[in-house]
């Protein structure tokens, strides 16, 4: 395996939602209140695998990202029998604002912003992810979304975008296998995977990233400590 070294990068490339941002822990607590007001009880883990079966499905017909989570509420809907009204689906992208970072995110970009470029590759909307910059608290030098691509990861096309935005060399962070790792791998790229414990809201799918840590933190540790 190649060894990671901080001077082989110029520009570090992030996921957000899942790597950056608590989504699970987000989605979760929009859906399960709701759904306990429908008399529906489901347990975390259905809720969070359908999403990740869903969203995916829902995000190949387009549209905005508050139209995707729009449906995919629409879709819980339909398989547990209740039936939400406009605000209540509006709602569901409107929580983004109250989704929180995992602990390890904000220290471990403050130490990564004084080493490298950052930039953002999410599949949001541009409007969404200002929710999430706000809770973040670290400038992005770059932020590339799906509506300003015009299609979802793990189409390439994200990351095509996004490399002739930034300054390569590039090194690529997020948990998704599935939205992140296996197509910017494709594209050549190095990936570091945040192999987070019990992450189901993406499709679980092998892949084969450069270098593998539990938690940023640990990823910023041995980037920023590594030999030159």
């Amino acid at each position: 395996m190649t060894e990671l070294r901080a001077t082989n990068y110029k520009t570090l490339t992030f996921d957000c939602y899942g790597t950056l941002i608590d989504w699970e822990q987000g989605i979760l607590g929009y859906l399960q209140p709701l759904l306990d007001s429908y008399d529906v009880n489901v347990i975390d883990s259905w809720v969070l695998e359908f999403f990740a079966e869903t969203e995916p499905e829902v995000q190949a017909d387009g549209g905005s990202y508050r139209s995707v989570l729009t449906r995919v509420l629409e879709r819980f809907a339909d398989r547990l029998g209740f039936t939400p009204n406009e605000d209540t689906l509006a709602g569901f992208a409107n929580s983004i604002e109250h989704w929180h970072p995992y602990a390890d995110a904000i220290p471990a970009l403050k130490r990564l912003g004084a080493h490298f470029q950052l930039a953002i590759i999410s599949n949001v909307d541009d409007d969404l992810f200002a929710y999430s910059a706000k809770h973040l608290e670290v400038p992005f030098d770059h932020v590339i979304t799906a509506q300003q691509v015009g299609t979802y990861k793990p189409n390439q096309a994200m990351f095509s975008e996004a490399l002739k935005r930034v300054e390569a060399p590039v090194l690529h962070v997020a948990q998704s296998c599935f939205h992140d790792i296996i197509p910017a791998t494709e594209l050549g790229l190095d990936t570091v995977w945040i192999e987070r414990p019990g992450s189901s809201a993406a499709r679980p799918i092998e892949a084969h990233p450069t270098w593998t840590f539990a938690t940023l933190g640990d990823f910023a540790d041995a980037i920023c400590n590594a030999s030159p």
